[in-house]
C-alpha cells in the first residue's frame, strides 16, 4: 500500500469540506461548518495494481488575514485546489495558495476544482476564464459537492498523477 498526503487548499466557504465529505462519506450537508486548523481524513483508491491510501488534509480557508501555515504543506505528495464558481474572486486565492505550495514543496501533481456547479443561476465563471485555466498544465473540473458531479473524477485522477504506472 501507498500512502499520499493531500492537501485541500482554496478560500473561504468554496466547499473543501463538502468535497471531502462527498469523496470519503459520500455524503452532503447544506450546513456550513467552518474549518478551524485543519481535519485530516482517509480513503483508499486503487491505481492500477496498486492501492494508494490518501490523506486527506482539510485545510481552514484562506483570507486575507488567515494565511495557510507553510507547516501544514509539508510532505504533501498533491494538492487539490478548490473556488468556488459562484464568486470567480476565488480563483484568484487558489494561484496565490499554488504558488506557496510550490515554494514550499516544489511542483508536485496538483488538480483545480471549481465547485458548486450545481448553482447555475448563480454560477459567475465565464467560458474565457475556463479556457484559460484548462490551457495550464494542471487538470481543472467543474464539481458539485451537492450532486456529486467529477468528485470522485477528480481525487482519482489526482491519485493517478502521484503514482504513475
Amino acid at each position: 500500500m501507498i500512502q499520499k498526503k493531500v492537501c485541500m487548499l482554496g478560500g473561504f466557504g468554496v466547499g473543501k469540506t463538502s468535497l471531502v465529505a462527498r469523496f470519503v462519506h459520500s455524503r452532503f450537508s447544506d450546513q456550513y461548518l467552518s474549518t478551524m486548523g485543519v481535519k485530516v481524513d482517509r480513503k483508499g483508491v486503487d491505481v492500477g495494481d496498486r492501492h494508494v491510501n490518501m490523506m486527506l488534509w482539510d485545510i481552514y480557508g484562506e483570507e486575507a488575514n488567515r494565511k495557510v501555515a507553510t507547516s501544514y504543506l509539508r510532505g504533501t505528495s498533491g494538492a487539490i485546489l478548490v473556488a468556488d464558481g459562484t464568486r470567480p474572486e476565488t480563483l484568484e486565492t487558489t494561484q496565490i495558495l499554488l504558488q506557496r505550495l510550490q515554494d514550499t514543496v516544489g511542483d508536485i501533481p496538483s488538480i483545480l476544482l471549481i465547485n458548486k456547479h450545481d448553482l447555475t443561476d448563480q454560477w459567475a465563471v465565464t467560458d474565457s476564464a475556463l479556457d484559460a485555466l484548462q490551457a495550464a498544465s494542471r487538470p481543472v473540473y467543474l464539481s458539485s459537492a451537492k450532486t456529486g458531479e467529477h468528485v470522485e473524477t477528480a481525487f482519482h485522477t489526482l491519485a493517478e498523477l502521484m503514482v504513475p504506472s
